[in-house]
């Protein structure tokens, strides 16, 4: 009976007893996270997580003390955006209802660490929408943290060299960066080179393509490095190039070349522009007034005008003949200023010639000057000798061959003033003589208009005579 008895009464206290289980594990749960609350903190790093397009990476976030959170709430959010949602955990499965469109698919936490307070976000295939401000949230604990996205695009530098008058021109370009970066010119040992301004362009993808140029010449060590960084996100990239001394020497020596050549173009193009303009002169010469005088003398000549309709006539052909004046005038005086243009622009030319065959000038009396004053040390005397012997040599050449070039070019640019003195003054004369085409072409229109008007009147006051002849009489 006893044993019965207490079989019956057992069903009826297990629920009381797994009622009290669970409340007790709740009120311990409770009581864990209202201490945790004064304790807990939710930890991310200070620095901005720096990604490049297309990166896979982890936006770090802990708790501290570490605590299990994987059947709690954890929410990633961009303030900045709407809906904000990033990615949202909430009693052991993933929310994503109220995700923004940009992270669809892109966005997960790692479970396997939500155990030990690992709630860092991991976003794949970067793109430049993700930069921005990430806040990662624990509701339970009412603590969160921010984690800085920045967006970052490199590549490496390409430079490229072209021949200048006093040494080389280095240019180096770099594409596909963000954010801006800036470029530095380096020297072997590390020193900054005093360059051009840095040129940017920002691309529909609004990526930066930055270039910069520096000229150098020949030193001790000819190696340099063109720098490509942006600090914001330590990003850096470099190239470096080394010139050969034989380079500079075939430089300076092509340099030469390259002057005579241009000297002999300027020859070639000055003799082209006097051919022309010798027959732009030959083709008209007449005063257009006095040939408007032979023309009027010789028909008075052939013919006097004796009636209205004859002075039509003659003012018709008078016409005719100042509008093919005024069209060949218009012609030659656009052929004069073609002419004058490239004068000018040979002008100019002959200058930057003049300034660097001076240049060079001084720099080679310079190279003499040293050489004539090294001294020839004792060991391998005769070698030295000889070598220091031709190297003189080539360098009094070089400067017979610039004083030559520089009084060549001296002598165009006189020849070529001269000419644009003429040209200017057949220019003006050419405009004079198209006002006064212009003038006399208005007082043949008004004249013939005058005599029409007169032979109109004429006609009427006949019509009339006949229309109504007793009342003339």
């Amino acid at each position: 009976m006893m044993f019965n008895l207490k079989d019956e009464q057992s069903p009826k206290r297990r629920p009381l007893t797994f009622s009290v289980l669970v409340f007790h594990h709740a009120a311990v749960l409770l009581l864990l996270i209202n201490c945790c609350k004064g304790q807990s903190q939710v930890i991310s790093p200070r620095l901005p997580i720096v990604a490049v397009a297309g990166d896979d990476i982890i936006l770090p976030c802990h708790i501290k003390p570490a605590m299990d959170v994987a059947f709690t709430t954890v929410e990633w959010t961009r303030p900045d955006l709407k809906p904000r949602f990033v990615h949202v955990w909430r009693s052991g499965q993933e929310l994503l209802d109220d995700q923004h469109p940009l992270y669809k698919g892109r966005t997960s936490l790692f479970t396997n660490k939500l155990k030990s307070g690992d709630i860092s976000l991991q976003l794949s295939k970067v793109k430049q929408s993700d930069k921005g401000t990430y806040r990662c949230f624990v509701p339970m604990l009412n603590k969160d943290s921010t984690v800085e996205l920045v967006f970052g695009s490199v590549s490496s530098p390409e430079i490229d060299i072209y021949k200048a008058s006093n040494g080389f021109l280095l240019e180096c370009k770099c594409n596909g960066w963000y954010p801006e970066p800036e470029v530095l010119w380096l020297d072997a040992e590390g020193n900054l080179l005093s360059a051009g301004p840095t040129e940017t362009v920002r691309g529909p993808d609004d990526l930066y393509t930055v270039s910069s140029r520096v000229t150098v010449e020949k030193r001790h060590s000819n190696s340099f490095t063109c720098r490509v960084q942006q600090k914001n996100t330590n990003q850096t990239r470099e190239t470096h190039i080394s010139l050969s001394a034989d380079l500079f020497k075939a430089q300076s020596s092509s340099a030469i070349r390259i002057s005579i050549c241009l000297a002999v173009c300027i020859v070639a193009v000055v003799a082209v522009v006097v051919a022309l303009w010798k027959w732009g002169r030959n083709k008209k010469t007449t005063d257009p007034s006095t040939e408007l005088q032979l023309l009027m003398e010789g028909d008075e000549d052939r013919q006097k005008p004796r009636t209205e309709r004859e002075k039509i006539v003659f003012l018709d052909k008078t016409k005719v003949k100042l509008e093919e004046d005024l069209q060949n005038n218009e012609g030659e005086l656009q052929h004069v200023q073609q002419v004058i243009t490239t004068l000018m622009d040979q002008k100019k030319d002959l200058k930057n010639q003049r300034e660097k065959l001076t240049s060079q000038q001084q720099e080679n009396k310079t190279k003499i000057e040293e050489y004539k004053k090294k001294k020839t040390p004792k060991t391998d005397k005769d070698n030295k000798m000889r070598k220091r012997e031709i190297t003189l040599h080539n360098l009094e050449k070089r400067e017979n061959e610039h004083k030559e070039l520089l009084q060549n070019t001296e002598k165009l640019l006189e020849s070529t003033e001269e000419m644009i003195n003429k040209m200017t003054e057949r220019k003006g004369k050419l405009e004079r003589d198209k006002e006064k085409l212009n003038k006399l072409l208005k007082e043949t229109e008004r004249e013939r208009e005058e005599i029409e008007k007169k032979l109109q009147s004429e006609q009427s006051e006949r019509e009339e005579e006949i229309n109504h002849p007793m009342m003339t009489a």
